[in-house]
């Protein structure tokens, strides 16, 4: 018979019966723990990732000085001894020579590069705009970061290819030019980059640096519900690296013009220090939970961002062993450090004044060390 009390009373003591569908709970679980240990299992790839973005760095202002200078030295010395060999330089070295005059190029062109008048320039638009502009930054490096690389390793095989075969080339001198045209275009974006993230911070209000980290939580929403499989998920990753290593860089000279403009005070550094940190918790926040629900939906483990370490460390080896002239991590990752380089080393003797006999000492002193 019905009744309300007898209703009530099986509603109150009725099971769950979880162990009917034992295999279904447990699965559950594993995607909660799977999401707990996206953070660090994420976090151990990023920080792999950005000190193999940060070799590639520094090695345009470490060994490829060096290198360039034993090429040089090779070239004039070689003919005093024979030429016992067809070339008159490796083709490694040939690669560095081209590395080493397109980087002093560009360096001059950035010169004739008003930082002041756009940054003023910048600084006099609207806020909407300003947010649109840099979204257009954004989008634009990554158009140049994926052509750019391609210029370039056009030109070094252009000058490196056997002489032997049939020209099917435009020629070493428009390549040259071509690659030349695009470091100079690709520093020019990153310095309105940096310049447009130099007004978010010295804005009174904060509203566009607010704006600009929102930002980010847009991206969530255009990678989480879309299909990953693990090659896919690799890609995104080591976009992600290469991003956080650029964004690094930029927040670098912001602090270094900031620090310019008020003669290099200690305290100001602690007025600018909140601001990075929100900037790189709002990073790192997003990447988390980017990649979280990425592999929730993707039924995606764990254990695959060990994968991609052990797999960006074969490529790092592989490279070594191959005495390959470009890093093939950073090609991989579509970091190209030359036009960042270009422009950190334009921030930087502008910024920095160096007079005296001691202070060129202090500066190969910290060049060597």
């Amino acid at each position: 018979d019905l009744s309300l009390l007898r209703f009530i009373s099986a509603e109150l003591t009725r099971g769950y019966f979880l162990e009917h569908n034992e295999a279904k709970y447990t699965e559950r679980r594993e995607r909660v723990y799977t999401c707990m240990r996206i953070p660090k299992e994420l976090e151990k790839l990023m920080f792999f990732g950005i000190f193999l973005c940060l070799d590639a760095f520094l090695y345009v202002f470490t060994l490829l000085p060096l290198r360039v200078f034993l090429a040089m030295f090779r070239f004039i010395t070689l003919p005093c001894y024979g030429l016992r060999d067809r070339r008159l330089l490796q083709p490694a070295q040939v690669c560095d020579i081209l590395k080493g005059v397109i980087l002093v190029i560009c360096y001059f062109m950035m010169h004739y590069v008003d930082y002041s008048m756009m940054y003023h320039l910048i600084r006099g638009q609207s806020v909407i705009k300003l947010y649109i502009i840099y979204n257009m930054l954004e989008v634009a490096d990554r158009l140049f970061s994926s052509f750019g690389q391609d210029i370039l390793d056009a030109l070094y095989w252009t000058a490196t290819e056997p002489k032997e075969r049939k020209r099917a080339h435009i020629g070493v001198i428009p390549h040259f030019f071509m690659a030349v045209l695009y470091v100079f275009l690709h520093a020019i974006l990153i310095m309105v980059q940096a310049t447009t993230l130099n007004v978010a911070f010295n804005s009174h209000n904060k509203s566009l640096l607010t704006i600009m980290m929102s930002n980010n939580f847009v991206e969530i929403k255009g990678s989480v519900f879309k299909k990953f499989e693990k090659n896919n998920l690799f890609q995104m990753s080591n976009s992600d690296i290469k991003e956080r290593f650029t964004n690094y860089v930029l927040l670098l000279i912001v602090c270094l013009r900031n620090m310019e403009q008020f003669s290099w005070n200690p305290d100001h550094l602690w007025v600018l220090f909140p601001d990075v940190c929100m900037v790189v918790a709002s990073e790192i926040a997003v990447d988390i939970v980017k990649h979280a629900f990425i592999t929730k939906f993707n039924d995606i483990t764990a254990d695959v961002y060990s994968e991609y370490r052990a797999s960006l460390a074969f490529d790092l080896v592989s490279s070594r062993q191959k005495n390959d002239y470009s890093d093939s991590v950073s090609r991989r990752m579509g970091f190209i450090p030359l036009p960042l380089a270009v422009l950190l080393i334009r921030v930087v003797t502008s910024s920095i004044k160096v007079q005296g006999v001691l202070a060129y000492v202090c500066v190969v002193l910290f060049y060597c060390g």
